[in-house]
């Protein structure tokens, strides 16, 4: 039997992430083919132009088309911006016969979908967070289970039609069939969070270029989803103004200031050992290079045209006076949607802005709890390709087109089922497997 192919798309502001993994049963997925490609025509997460956006989703579906030798005939495809919402919702049937049969958890999963939403939004995920039977609750699978009332605690994650619509127009003017969209940070949460984490009580953040999407955990259950419209872009933007450099070489600093600093670094203890062997120089001027070294960071190596150096004190306080004003858009956001943001397990940050220097300390000093930087893991295969922040999304995808089994489980309407080319509920075990965190 041939192996399964799964395409991960993980569209995004400033790139778009493509991974194609052969599933072989019993194994992870294994990534033979990997791209990114630069994004147009979407800003904030948001297609704002049709022909740009697929032309950039086709640069990189066929460079990593390329790379594994094969064409692919469908994907999973991420979705974020800031229209994305979330509410938790109850569902409640009686049970058909003496034993909970998969029909009764698709009824419960149903009946909880019948949320109020308006018109103009499209529920992407019903994801259980709990089954209760006959007042029992904390039941992951109630399949099998003996009881007369099933009753379902599920999180509902919904998106702008208009948005939905026009990312399902980009993908399958390729020629692709949509398996599913899925929203970034549910993604991303299954291969950068631990077990541990989520029983604990944590929130994830992927920190993308042009959005940062949150998804909060509390008992092993999802809280929050939701997204701010700020991100990497924003920092590059305050560096190009505050360094006065362009855009482009804003960027080039951003992602090499903290291997320059490392090298400014060790500079200056070469620099200090001949200091103290030509002593003619004398202590005063000895000290005052020294502290001139130390104030600033050399960005000779990017040639960018007449800056030799620039101030790692500006530097720093750029990146921390933006960074927290995100996290502080962040915190207000979850806070009023009545959800806690000080939780132990603390902040995960993930996404292609994750490696902003100094970001993890400025995270701990705006929320208050601990902070790490989150890496993708759980594929095999061409591993190191993807191994970085920036494909946890892709990674996520990879992982969840291998549980879902080639269905679309958590979809919403069945019209959109039907115009993005996914299949519908099916094999109902592997479904609570898949939704539940």
């Amino acid at each position: 039997m041939a192996n399964r192919i799964i395409t991960a798309l993980d569209i995004g502001s400033t790139k778009i992430s493509t991974a194609i993994a052969s599933l072989e049963e019993g194994k992870p997925p294994s990534v033979i083919g990997v791209a990114t490609y630069p994004s147009q025509g979407l800003k904030k997460g948001v297609i704002v132009n049709i022909d740009d956006a697929i032309n950039s989703i086709a640069g990189s579906l066929e460079a990593a088309e390329r790379m594994a030798g094969l064409t692919v005939s469908s994907a999973y495809v991420s979705i974020n911006g800031k229209h994305i919402t979330s509410t938790n919702n109850k569902g409640v049937v009686a049970v058909a016969q003496d034993e909970i049969m998969g029909d009764d958890v698709f009824r419960a999963i149903e009946s909880a979908r019948t949320v109020s939403i308006p018109p103009s939004r499209e529920i992407l995920h019903v994801i259980p967070r709990e089954f209760i039977v006959d007042a029992q609750g904390d039941i992951k699978d109630p399949i099998g289970m003996s009881g007369t009332r099933l009753e379902v605690d599920a999180h509902i994650i919904s998106a702008t039609s208009s948005a939905l619509h026009n990312l399902v127009k980009c993908v399958q003017q390729l020629g692709l069939r949509i398996d599913d969209i899925v929203f970034s940070g549910w993604s991303a949460s299954s291969t950068v969070l631990t077990p541990t984490e989520k029983e604990l009580g944590v929130m994830l953040l992927d920190l993308g270029g042009g959005t940062c999407s949150i998804t909060t955990f509390v008992e092993d259950k999802i809280t929050y989803s939701g997204s701010v419209p700020f991100g990497g872009a924003n920092v590059t933007s305050d560096l190009a103004i505050g360094l006065r450099v362009s855009l482009e070489d804003a960027e080039k600093i951003k992602l090499n200031a903290e291997e320059l600093m490392k090298v400014t670094k060790s500079n200056d203890l070469e620099s200090d050992a001949t200091k103290k062997r030509k002593s003619v120089l004398g202590q005063s001027e000895a000290k005052e290079d020294k502290k001139k070294s130390k104030d600033v960071i050399d960005v000779s190596s990017l040639e960018i045209d007449g800056v030799n150096t620039i101030s790692k004190k500006l530097f720093n306080e750029i990146i921390e006076a933006r960074l927290s004003e995100i996290f502080d858009i962040v915190i207000r956001q979850v806070e009023q949607s009545g959800n806690e943001t000080r939780l132990p397990a603390g902040i995960v940050i993930t996404g292609g802005s994750a490696m902003i220097p100094g970001i993890t300390s400025i995270a701990k000093k705006v929320f208050g709890v601990p902070a790490r930087v989150g890496y993708p893991k759980g594929l095999e295969g061409l591993v190191e390709e993807v191994s970085s922040p920036a494909y946890s999304v892709v990674q996520g995808l990879a992982l969840y087109g291998s549980l879902d089994e080639g269905y679309s489980q958590t979809r919403g309407q069945a019209q959109r089922q039907q115009s993005s080319g996914g299949g519908i509920f099916s094999r109902l075990g592997s479904l609570i497997k898949n939704l539940l965190p």
